[in-house]
C-alpha cells in the first residue's frame, strides 16, 4: 500500500506561481510513476502531468504545456508540480497519483491517490 499526500495549494492571483508537493510512503519510490490530475467544479478529472520513475521522461496536458513543470526527488520520496503563469481556469483540486504500470496519463492506471490540494486562481 502506498500513501500519497499532496501539499502546497492555496489562493493566488492570475500570473502567480505555486509549487505543489507530493509525498509517497513507498519503500521503492524510484519504481513508482507519479502523475498529477486536477478536477475543477462540475468538470471531469483532467490529466495535468506525469513523470517517469527516474524523472527522465515527462508529459503534460495541452492546457498546461509551457507553464507547468513536474519533477521529483527520489531521495526525498517527493514529486513536485511547479505551476507558473497561473490562470483562473487552473482553479481546481489537484491530485497526485502513484502507480507501477509504467509511463501513462490514464487515471485508471494509478491505484494510489492523495486527497487533493485546492488551487484557486483569481483574476
Amino acid at each position: 500500500q502506498v500513501q500519497v499526500v499532496e501539499s502546497g495549494g492555496g489562493m493566488v492571483h492570475s500570473g502567480d506561481s505555486l509549487r505543489l508537493s507530493c509525498t509517497a510512503s513507498a519503500r521503492s519510490f524510484n519504481t513508482i510513476t507519479i502523475a498529477w490530475f486536477r478536477q475543477a467544479p462540475e468538470k471531469e478529472r483532467e490529466f495535468v502531468a506525469v513523470i517517469s520513475v527516474t524523472g527522465a521522461r515527462t508529459s503534460y496536458g495541452d492546457s498546461v504545456k509551457g507553464r507547468f513543470a513536474v519533477s521529483r526527488d527520489n531521495a526525498k520520496n517527493t514529486a513536485y508540480l511547479q505551476m507558473n503563469g497561473l490562470k483562473p481556469e487552473d482553479t481546481a483540486v489537484y491530485y497526485c497519483a502513484a502507480g507501477r504500470f509504467g509511463f501513462t496519463n490514464k487515471s485508471s492506471e494509478f491505484p494510489y491517490w492523495g486527497q487533493g490540494t485546492r488551487v484557486t486562481v483569481s483574476s
